[in-house]
């Protein structure tokens, strides 16, 4: 099991992750990686608040973070490890959403919760990447998926 960050691992924060990925607020679904093994796993961190926007609409006095969301913080997560594993000539590639697959919300995600996202590569084909990854808060698994994604140069 993957523990918090200490100062000598290999832990990204905010500006780090921002230098990698396109995303921002209120799209950029991560505020820490760490247990990164460029290529093949991460662990990533989102703190959810009651000040995300999508609260205001899902579900009103009943905040729940969308699944989908936690789905696209699994992709943020791995598009770190992707990203990670590149060479300096093809580190301003893109990593694009092919597939979502087995997608399974097991438990609500609501403001005050630190959500954990675990990565792990399950296959890569040339620019095409499959990935496993799930999510949990405290101990507890709230959503898994399996995912496709695709490098692309940017231009």
């Amino acid at each position: 099991m993957a523990q918090e960050p200490s100062k000598s691992e290999n832990f990204l924060n905010i500006k780090d992750i921002m230098e990698m990925i396109p995303h921002r607020y209120p799209f950029l679904l991560i505020d820490r990686v760490f247990d990164i093994v460029p290529g093949e796993r991460a662990v990533g961190i989102k703190n959810v608040t009651i000040n995300e926007q999508f609260f205001s609409g899902h579900f009103g006095d009943h905040p729940i973070m969308p699944g989908v969301l936690i789905v696209e913080a699994m992709a943020q997560t791995a598009a770190i490890t992707v990203i990670q594993s590149l060479d300096s000539e093809n580190k301003n590639s893109l990593v694009y959403f092919l597939s979502i697959e087995q997608a399974k919300f097991r438990k609500p995600v609501t403001p005050g919760d630190s959500l954990r996202i675990f990565v792990e590569k399950a296959q890569e084909r040339g620019g095409v990447w499959k990935f496993k990854g799930s999510a949990k808060v405290e101990e507890i698994l709230v959503a898994e998926a399996t995912f496709t994604a695709m490098i692309m140069e940017q231009e």
